[in-house]
């Protein structure tokens, strides 16, 4: 069955402030094999013009799909995520999330589409600062699948 379209356009609240840490940067550069180092070395970002070390582009990715959770889990959207496959992702970034960031996401229903049975959603997170600054916008698109025919 196909998602409403009324849902299109829909926000959800922002989530708790998630604080980035240096160690959990470290860990995520070290996890995707990035050996730049102002994602590690304070002095290397602050070289490069940075407050602190930054974080990878994807790094936010953790973040903004749990936030998409809030649109996964509405009930009233009804949307099967048995189903459910990552389609795409996308950032768009005003400036590099940073160690002592605290990031909160407000996450937006974008489209709703429905192709060949297959019901197509796509959400937007954007992430923003303790001061309200926005720092990236997050684009994901989830599909959740036709059922198979008996």
């Amino acid at each position: 069955m196909a998602l409403d379209q009324s849902f299109v356009g829909r926000t959800y609240p922002p989530t708790a402030p998630y604080e980035v840490g240096r160690e959990k940067i470290r860990e995520f550069a070290e996890a995707i094999g990035d050996a730049n180092p102002a994602y590690v070395d304070q002095e290397a970002a602050k070289a490069l013009g940075h407050p602190d070390v930054i974080a990878p582009p994807t790094f936010v990715f953790a973040i903004t799909f749990q936030a998409a959770g809030q649109v996964v889990e509405d009930p009233q959207l009804g949307l099967d995520y048995d189903r459910v496959v990552h389609g795409d992702q996308k950032f768009t970034y005003i400036r590099p999330v940073r160690a002592g960031d605290r990031l909160s996401v407000v996450t937006t229903i974008e489209a709703i589409k429905t192709m060949a049975g297959n019901d197509i959603l796509d959400i937007r997170g954007e992430v923003h600062d303790e001061t309200g600054e926005l720092v990236v916008t997050a684009w994901t698109k989830l599909v959740s699948r036709a059922p198979e025919e008996a």
